[in-house]
């Protein structure tokens, strides 16, 4: 044997245990989340992680006109985001509050408390490997516009979100101060009707209200009401996400798109374990063109790296 391509062959051999031992093959860096604010104004957002998920590097922060960060999240995260707003902090003590979303720390960063309603919500589960879900939700009611938009996934991916100013919709009995929010039903008049409680807490016996048709209409992708599941949880492969307030008029076209709607039963297209057939053999045909998720990168330095293993075998 050649001591150079002996060599060659144990270099790519340790390289290749170094990556299996580093990332785990079912995508151990989660999904990278960009929260993006376009409105006029500062937008305080919050971070919640649900029970048995680790916390976000940041629980609330604040986020001024144009501008935008991101997160990474640990795999199979579970959790939500929303956004505050007519926040004011010392810039001494950082203590304040918000007009809405505030989530009572008196604090920027929410440590693990949720939102006050209402508030509009962006929620998320997770799956490292398989599909992920997201929906994003007026179940708390409404304060700002969002949108949620996965890239680099596989699947259906559709973006979904209320771009609807529905303060300026907002019945009187739903207003909030002079229309900084708009409450739910469920939190207006706490009937277990509107709540979906109680006698009414099965999707048999909780139907859509006069309020929650009203939402559904200005907002045909988001959670209207507990039981709408069907036409409001969204699924995406491997993909990161996009969360932005008050979103431009391209994205707002697409979240009111509803030619489209989300599938129920996992037959999106696609394959379920996340690759996409072209994308991988675009890998061996020196084709990059295609952007990967952050989620999908530990895949493809597997790939190359048994790719190298294999060449270097083959002309031992």
């Amino acid at each position: 044997m050649d001591p150079i391509l002996s060599n060659s062959a144990i270099y790519v051999t340790l390289t290749l245990l170094t990556i299996f031992s580093s990332f785990n093959i079912e995508g151990v860096s989660g999904a990278g989340f960009t929260v993006i604010n376009r409105c006029g104004h500062t937008v305080w957002p919050g971070i919640l992680a649900n029970a048995g998920s680790p916390a976000m590097d940041s629980t609330g922060f604040e986020l001024p006109p144009g501008a935008s960060r991101s997160f990474q999240s640990p795999p199979n995260w579970s959790g939500r985001f929303w956004g505050r707003s007519g926040c004011t902090f010392d810039p001494v003590s950082g203590q304040g509050s918000c007009l809405t979303g505030d989530c009572s720390t008196n604090q920027i960063e929410c440590n693990g408390n949720n939102a006050n309603p209402p508030t509009t919500l962006a929620e998320f589960t997770i799956v490292s490997g398989s599909q992920d879900f997201y929906d994003v939700s007026l179940v708390d009611g409404y304060n700002l516009p969002m949108i949620v938009e996965p890239s680099g996934g596989v699947g259906s991916c559709l973006s979904t979100g209320c771009i609807t100013d529905l303060n300026q919709q907002c019945p009187a009995e739903l207003r909030v101060g002079s229309g900084e929010a708009c409450k739910s039903a469920c939190e207006a008049f706490g009937s277990p009707e509107y709540c979906c409680s109680g006698a009414y807490r099965t999707p048999d016996t909780c139907k859509p209200s006069f309020y929650s048709q009203m939402f559904k209409a200005a907002c045909p992708r988001s959670y209207s009401y507990a039981y709408d599941d069907a036409t409001s949880t969204f699924t995406c492969t491997g993909a990161d996400y996009a969360i932005t307030f008050c979103p431009s008029l391209t994205s707002q076209k697409s979240a009111r798109d509803t030619s489209q709607t989300p599938s129920t039963n996992g037959s999106e297209a696609g394959s379920g374990d996340g690759l996409n057939s072209s994308w991988l053999s675009n890998i061996f045909s020196g084709d990059s063109s295609t952007t990967l998720s952050s989620s999908a990168w530990p895949f493809t330095l597997i790939v190359s790296a048994i790719s190298s293993l294999f060449l270097s075998f083959l002309y031992l």
